[in-house]
């Protein structure tokens, strides 16, 4: 038999060898290959740094060295180590999506505090309301500077000593007979002041009826009224021909027993150097008067009755 070549003779053979100690190490099987631009993560250094071999042969030896541990963190996490930067930007994505649906609105976040903490919430009450008594006081004060000095309410009051209000359908609307009316809002009015808003119930009588009960009825701005214990009130039904009221309620008057259409004109006249009546001084409680009464009647804190009472004739300096 012919005697074969000696391999370690062959310098191909060599070669090839050399070629198979510095492929890199096959990943296990089931593993993950490592992409081959993920070596470029894996960089230990520059090339020619000091102590580093620059001969062909250490250079193959590094980048096996470089790709088995590339392969091997491959195998551990289950995914090749260039992959692993776009994954984590989806997960923090994803995280960030689901935390803003998780997350409460500012508003509920702020309601459940308040309601795991009732002590804040009882805490912060007192302020609120100090605010609007504060806010209450300010507005008194303001209408309490706007207010005519005594003086003025006399001249105010002198000016109308002989007024008389005419009746005005087209301007002041007249209202009607309504056995079942009542004062809206009157139940909530405290103070004795008011019972004679909360008890008012219209009637319809006969002048003899009331020249029986009353010793004062008068034709006033178009209708009869009767004066009773400072107030005057609507004679419905005395004259069937005279029934014009701009309002139907008690208006106070104090005991001087003063005609109603006048002191509506006093009324009137000291709002309106005040700001708050901007009308015709026509000595009818008409719809914007009782506007004028309201605001002033808030402002100074009374019950706002939008009606000349006892508690507001006292405020204007004028009972």
């Amino acid at each position: 038999m012919a005697q074969q070549p000696n391999e370690e003779a062959s310098p191909g053979k060599k070669k090839k060898q050399g070629a198979e100690q510095t492929q890199p190490a096959q990943p296990k099987p089931g593993a993950n290959p490592a992409k081959p631009h993920a070596t470029a993560v894996r960089e230990h250094g520059p090339r020619n740094a000091p102590g580093a071999m620059n001969e062909p042969g250490a250079e193959k030896g590094r980048k096996a060295h470089q790709e088995s541990a590339t392969a091997q963190e491959a195998n551990v996490s289950g995914q090749p180590a260039g992959s692993a930067t776009p994954t984590a930007e989806k997960e923090k994505k994803g995280m960030k999506g689901h935390a803003a649906k998780t997350s409460p609105a500012p508003a509920a976040t702020a309601a459940a505090a308040a309601r795991a903490t009732p002590g804040a919430a009882a805490s912060a009450a007192p302020s609120v309301s100090a605010t609007g008594q504060q806010r209450g006081q300010a507005n008194a004060a303001a209408a309490a500077a706007k207010k005519p000095a005594p003086q003025q309410v006399q001249q105010i009051k002198a000016q109308h000593a002989n007024f008389r209000a005419q009746p005005k359908p087209q301007q002041v609307p007249a209202v009607t007979y309504n056995q079942n009316y009542r004062i809206q809002g009157s139940d909530q009015w405290q103070g004795s002041q008011y019972e004679v808003f909360r008890s008012y119930r219209p009637e319809w009588h006969d002048q003899g009826w009331y020249r029986s009960r009353y010793n004062r009825v008068e034709l006033i701005g178009g209708g009869y009224y009767y004066w009773n214990n400072g107030y005057w009130y609507p004679a419905w039904g005395y004259d069937s021909g005279a029934q014009y009221y701009a309002y139907d309620g008690p208006i106070y008057v104090g005991h001087r027993a003063e005609p109603p259409d006048r002191v509506i004109a006093d009324v009137q006249a000291e709002l309106q150097q005040m700001g708050y009546y901007k009308g015709e001084v026509d000595g009818l409680l008409g719809p914007m008067t009782r506007e004028a009464l309201t605001a002033y009647q808030a402002d100074q804190g009374l019950a706002t009755t939008a009606a000349i009472d006892e508690p507001t004739l006292d405020s204007l300096g004028m009972s």
